[in-house]
């Protein structure tokens, strides 16, 4: 007697009882989890603006999971310091990670090896806020807008200059990409630090540059320094009165940003990563939190979903992989 269609059956139901009882052990570990306190990896020290908005969340985050939410401050190594420590810790969702566009599009190109793999060690859970960069000038620089200073730059008979805190960080490379858009040859000079780079604006060591909100806007204000524009696709709410570049140079898919993500080791399961989303949805579309997220200069976003936020985290390594890789500075670190 030909048993092949019984057998064929037998494995059938094999596979699909496996299949089953593997959604009910994820399902069962969502509905467990957390079971310990969860630790959020911040790269930045603390009293930083990722640090403040990361402690201003993790209370109703806790809240929400039912577990106490840590914040454990890791600076160093250009932010990678931080997304090495989460790479190794368990892939539970108990050990999450704060990142930006250097550790997690740029220094993967930029550096000669890094410990990790920014696309297959991580998965992103929340992307909830932007991080603009201010096109300044000196005041006696004879430009008043975006416009002014393509055309000035143009026509200059000695190269103007820019200054950012480093080759290969986002200010710099804002800067060339726009250059390279608008057909620009301005000089760059690195410092150390963005507070030096800033304030040599100020004192006309530097024709201009892309500078931090929270580190530019004294300086800003006192009349210090000249703000033509941001560089995010809207206006930051602490600076209303500048437009976005984009509206600025009639450049419409123009924006040069750096952002904070929240990212889970790439094992965690699809269950726990889709409820830590949610609830980082509904925390970060409080009004009194973007408020105060607003107030230190940075952008809060309506969050996208995580299909999306992989989408742009890939156009990200595109744009700033390409541009790093243009400028010769592919692993020269």
């Amino acid at each position: 007697m030909n048993r092949t269609p019984n057998f064929a059956r037998l494995r059938r139901a094999i596979v699909a009882g496996a299949i089953a009882s593997a959604a009910l052990v994820a399902g069962a570990n969502a509905q467990s989890y957390p079971t310990q306190p969860v630790t959020i990896v911040v790269p930045l020290a603390a009293g930083s603006g990722m640090d403040t908005i990361v402690r201003l969340y993790a209370e109703p985050l806790s809240a929400a999971l039912g577990k106490p939410v840590v914040v454990d401050n890791r600076p160093g190594a250009a932010l990678m310091l931080a997304a090495t420590a989460v790479k190794g810790s368990p892939p539970d969702g108990h050990t999450l990670l704060i990142s930006t566009s250097s550790a997690m599009a740029i220094n993967a190109v930029l550096y000669k090896q890094i410990a990790y793999s920014p696309e297959k060690d991580f998965q992103p859970i929340s992307y909830y806020v932007k991080s603009p960069f201010i096109l300044v000038v000196n005041p006696a620089l004879p430009v008043k807008s975006v416009a002014e200073l393509i055309a000035y730059v143009k026509k200059s008979e000695k190269p103007l200059t820019y200054s950012s805190p480093g080759a290969g960080v986002v200010q710099h490379l804002s800067m060339e990409y726009m250059k390279q858009r608008f057909g620009l040859e301005i000089t760059h000079v690195p410092y150390r630090n963005t507070p030096q780079s800033i304030s040599d604006i100020a004192a006309g060591h530097v024709d201009m540059g892309f500078a931090e909100a929270g580190a530019s806007l004294p300086l800003i204000r006192d009349g210090k320094l000249r703000a033509l524009a941001v560089s995010s696709a809207s206006r930051l709410p602490i600076l209303p009165e500048t437009p976005p570049f984009a509206e600025a140079a009639n450049a419409p898919d123009f924006e040069a940003v750096s952002w904070h993500m929240m990212f889970a080791s790439a094992a965690v399961p699809k269950e726990i990563a889709t409820r830590l989303h949610e609830e980082m949805g509904k925390i970060m579309a409080n009004p009194d939190l973007k408020k105060k997220i607003a107030d230190i200069g940075l952008l809060p976003i309506d969050t996208p979903s995580i299909p999306e936020t992989e989408a742009y985290l890939k156009s990200e390594r595109e744009k700033w992989g390409n541009l790093v890789r243009k400028l010769g500075l592919e692993g020269s670190q």
